[in-house]
This record gives C-alpha cells, structure tokens and sequence, in this order.
C-alpha cells in the first residue's frame, strides 16, 4: 500500500482523490503544512508517499507516471511528489526545510503549492528527482477558477488511454516490430493488464510458446516446419507485449529485466537447436555446425554492443565526427529505417527465420541468417570502429572496470598479468586478437589430436594476461572482450568439428550455450549496476582461457568418442554452476527490493 497526502481543502467535484485511490493510493488530507509533516512522520518506513496539491487537475495517467513508476526512487509533476523508502528521509528533510520548521520556526509556508516546493528543495539538496515527458497529457495547479475550467476543458481534450497506449510501444524499434508487431501487441498488452497478468508472465509465456516452435521444427516434417515458423512469430509477439505491458501498467523490476533479455536468448538458441534436429531427422543433414555458428556469431555481436556501449557509457568529452554524422543521417526518416533494418535486429532476424523455416531448409534458413548476421556484424562494428578512432573522449575507471569484468578472466590470465611481465608494448585489443586468432587458426587448421593446439591454447593464456594487465582505457579497448568470446566459442566449434564423431557438435552446443548464458548474466548485472558475478564463479568455471585449455586439452588427449563425453561433462558443470548461482542471486535481489530496471536498450 502506499499513501498520499493531499495538502489543502479538497475542491469540490475533483475527481483526484478517486484517481489516486484508483492507482493504489491510501489518501489523507492535511489542512496545514505541519498537518502534512505529522501525516508523513506517521507512514510506515516501507511505504511509498506522495504529497499532492489538493488543487491539481490532470490525467490519471499524468499521476501514474509520476506517483509509481518502481524505477525511481524521487520523482514529480506539477502538483505532486513522490519518494520510495529509500528516498524518504530526503523528503522528510526537504519537507522541514521547505516549511522552516527544521529550524525550529514552526511553518514558515502556507500549504499552497507545498508539493512543487518540496520537490525543488529536493533536487536542490542533491537527491535525483525524475520527471517524466508528459507530452499532451495535463498535470498543472490552477491558481483560479477560470484556470481550473481552462485545465478540465484541456483534460477532456485529450484521451488518455490512446496516449497511455501509444507509450506503452518502445520509442525506438525495429521496423518489423514497429509497423507489424506493435500496432496490435500494445492491444494484447492490455488485456493482460485488465485480467492481471504481469510482464513476468507474458515473458514465460513467450519462452514457453518459442521452446513448441523448437520442438515442432525438430519434428523435421514439413506441417512441424510451418508450424514452428508460426509459433515463432507468435512467441516474438508475446516478446514485444512483455515490454508493452510493462510501459503500460509501469510494472518494472530488475527480475523482469534479466527475464526478458535472458529468456529472448534462450529461445532464440533453443530454436538453431531445434533446427539442427529437425534437419536431422527430416534428411539426415547434419547442420550442427551451422547452428553452433549462428549462436556464437550473434553472441559476439551482442558481446561488441555490450562492450562498446559500457566503455563509453559515462566517458566525458564525448564526441565524434562520425557519431555527429551518424545523428545528421537521424534527421532524414529513410535512412533511419534502412539502417535499422541493416543491423538484422531481433524483429527482421526472427522473421527471416520464421519464414525460410516455412518455405525451406534448416540448412538454408541457417547459411542465410548467417551471411544476414555476418553483414550486420561487419557493419555495426566497422561503425563503431570508426566512431571510437575519431572521437575524443576520456573514458572511466568504472568503464575499465566493467571492460575487465566483461572479459572473464579466469585464474590462469589473472595469474600471469600479476607477475607484471615486461611484455611487447602492443595495445590491449591487438594482444587479445593476436592469441585469439593463433588458437583458432590451430584449432581449424590442424587434424584431431594435434598438440599444437595445446602450444596455442597457452599462447592464449599468456597473450590474455598481458591485454587484462593493461588499464583498458584506450579508444579499441572494447574489441578486447569480443576478441575473447571469439576464440573461446570458435575453438571449441572448430574442435568439436575436428572430431567427426556423432555428438561431439551436439556437445559443443550445449558447452558454448552454458558460456554464453554466464557471459549475458555478467552483461546484466553490470547494466542492473549489481556488479559483476563474484570471483569465485569465474575462478571456478576456469575463466575463459582456461575454459579453451581445458577444451584443447581433451582434444589432444582424448579418443574423438572420450572428447564428446568431456565436452557434455564440462557443460552440464559450467551450466549447473551458472545457473544455480544466477537464479539465486536474481532471485534474492528481487526479495530484497533491488531497484526496478527496464532497459529499452538496442533493437538487437
């Protein structure tokens, strides 16, 4: 429950009242302004309070976004405050302030216009308090009768329920998602609020529907395929009303954040899965490989966005020619939309694969999603390529840090960067290509069992410690985690290519799927600001050098038929660690009231 207090007589024939009960609000009314410090001493520590001017006129949806939106601890529109618990001394101490009382002068102020002025001491005394972009929504205090009569007509002119609906759509989207998906998802996103559902719920539901298209198009029968692609759409529709619902109902938490971006990958893998089988048992075509490509290629391009966007995340100076070109090319609307589509964002890519698993093969549906991806890999990442050379910028400590963290280095690394080597002055991002590319040039151009790829694997090690022993400050310095996670995931493909026995590939799906399920939840943890996974995760998973030691290891020392059963062994180990460690410490955060998250992020 939470509690407003409205400061003030209440106008006669206001529906506020009915409107702030309406969004969950227990309503007092205090006459004067030391009324209003008794009334807010008197609530509960745990409750959110709001203080709102008895004389307020505006949209219902105006004091939603204002009152309850979980995201911010303090946030206001004209006539209303209101502070979380972990605001609420502030507001106590802007109160006081406010009316002189603090000073032991009794109240200085009048209870006219208190909640504007609490709020402006607020954000003076330094707290953070939010206000939303109303937009042609009505939130105003008259000062007089004919004012009050202006601001009703104003209200009624405008709907309130199609704005609340047009706001529920993400502002920036794909153009599949824009023009097909959300003119009828935010629809869907209301009924489930009407009926109570919750954002965590449609995303189940999402995962749910998306893991039957899989197992349909592992039928491998041509009904299975179309069904699976429909089942697809369906499920990435269910995808765009979690959010909707969310904008909508302003139900945010930092559960249903990590939710949403970890379940939209575990459906989109599960279904290369699904594929891989399906070609299986419709022709016997095995497009394990393929499948395993598809997923590391499109888990190193989330790894560059999430690199890119973290190492400039609070750099100053931040500026840049090409980002300025970039912005120009905003301004004219085709070019906006083609350059959307280019980057194949989940919207296009889900439905490029829905439709060529309906019409085609797995095999054909897997080489063109990868041939899409792959341009858009080269794309987004020679622009930002591009973006980071020309622009000036001094980047953080706490973007260094999050670069480290990002690129999960484990014991071996981490030991060898301690010894404070003297090492070749090469930067950061070309230490970590240079290993990379070594070991994976072994790895795919030697046969089974060779022992150079165990010489590579520990030119990795080594070539690792020295790009972590840097600072990771430098313009390129975000290349570095991608750099790793394409080694680490080629290695392990290319090794497991190598064996040529029965499911070793199967094997090596299920290894790099358990990685990259670690390697996002260290992503969204670092964008939740929960920090990154604690260290004794990454020691005991190995790391990633020491993960593709291991791998190459087995690899020299195993039979082909040894490798598969200590690929599936390692990867049932990672992904038992992972996720028992991850669901408890999400799961926790939620208990304990972390603050809410919702991350529009990229269309990706």
């Amino acid at each position: 429950m939470s509690t407003a207090i409205l400061t003030g007589q209440p106008v006669p024939g206001s529906p506020l009242e009915g409107d702030l009960r309406s969004l969950g609000f227990d309503v007092r009314v205090a006459s004067d302004a030391a009324d209003t410090e008794t009334l807010l001493a008197a609530v509960p520590a745990g409750q959110r309070v709001a203080v709102v001017d008895a004389r307020f006129v505006g949209h219902v949806h105006a004091l939603r976004l204002g009152l309850t939106d979980p995201r911010f601890a303090a946030s206001a529109v004209p006539g209303a405050v209101t502070a979380q618990p972990e605001a609420r001394a502030d507001l106590t101490r802007a109160l006081r302030s406010t009316t002189g009382s603090g000073n032991g002068g009794g109240s200085a102020l009048t209870v006219e216009a208190l909640a504007d002025h609490v709020s402006e001491t607020l954000a003076a005394e330094g707290r953070d308090v939010h206000r939303p972009d109303l937009g042609t929504l009505v939130a105003t205090v008259p000062s007089d009768p004919q004012a009050r009569n202006e601001a009703r007509q104003a209200v009624a002119a405008v709907d309130d329920e199609a704005v609340r609906l047009r706001t529920a759509v993400k502002s920036r989207d794909g153009f599949f998602t824009t023009y097909c998906i959300s003119p009828y998802s935010r629809y869907i996103a209301r009924w489930c609020a009407r009926r109570g559902l919750t954002p965590n719920q449609v995303t189940t539901a999402s995962l749910l529907v998306a893991l039957i298209a899989a197992g349909c198009a592992a039928t491998g029968t041509r009904p299975g395929f179309v069904a699976a692609g429909l089942l697809l759409l369906f499920s990435f529709v269910l995808d765009c009303t979690d959010g909707q619902l969310a904008r909508y109902s302003l139900q945010y938490s930092t559960l249903g954040a990590w939710l949403d971006a970890t379940f939209d990958r575990a459906k989109e893998y599960a279904y290369y899965a699904g594929l891989a089988l399906g070609a299986a048992n419709a022709t016997g075509d095995d497009v394990w490989a393929l499948a395993l490509g598809a997923m590391v290629l499109q888990t190193c391009r989330h790894v560059v966005d999430f690199s890119f966007n973290e190492a400039n995340h609070d750099a100053t100076a931040n500026t840049s020619p090409t980002a300025a070109l970039s912005d120009k090319l905003d301004s004219v609307g085709w070019t906006v939309w083609l350059r959307r589509m280019i980057v194949l964002p989940i919207g296009e890519r889900w439905a490029l694969i829905a439709v060529l698993t309906a019409v085609t093969t797995p095999r054909i549906t897997l080489i063109v999603l990868l041939i899409g991806c792959g341009l858009a890999a080269c794309y987004t990442t020679a622009g930002r390529v591009l973006r980071s050379l020309t622009r000036k910028a001094t980047r953080t400590d706490r973007a260094a840090q999050a670069l480290a963290d990002l690129a999960d280095t484990g014991p071996l690394a981490t030991a060898f960067a301690a010894l404070r080597l003297r090492g070749p002055a090469l930067p950061a991002p070309l230490l970590a290509f240079a290993g990379g590319a070594v070991l994976v040039c072994v790895a795919g151009l030697t046969s089974y069992g060779s022992p150079w790829v165990i010489v590579a694997a520990v030119i990795h090690v080594v070539t690792s410690g020295l790009a972590v022993a840097r600072p990771l400050k430098g313009a390129l310095d975000w290349l570095v985690p991608p750099f790793f996670r394409a080694a680490e995931y080629g290695t392990i493909l290319l090794l497991a290519a190598n064996a040529d026995v029965n499911g070793a590939l199967p094997a090596a799906f299920g290894l790099v799927s358990a990685v990259a399920y670690h390697h996002y939840d260290t992503v969204y943890r670092i964008r939740g600001d929960a920090g990154a996974p604690p260290h004794w995760l990454v020691r005991a998973i190995g790391g990633h050098e020491g993960r593709t030691l291991a791998v190459a290891l087995a690899a020299a020392l195993l039979t082909d038929t040894d490798f598969t059963v200590a690929l599936t062994a390692l990867a049932v180990a990672v992904a038992l660690v992972v996720l028992v460690e991850s669901i408890r410490f999400w799961v926790t955060a939620h208990k304990r009231g972390a603050p809410a998250v919702h991350d529009e992020g990229e269309p990706a």
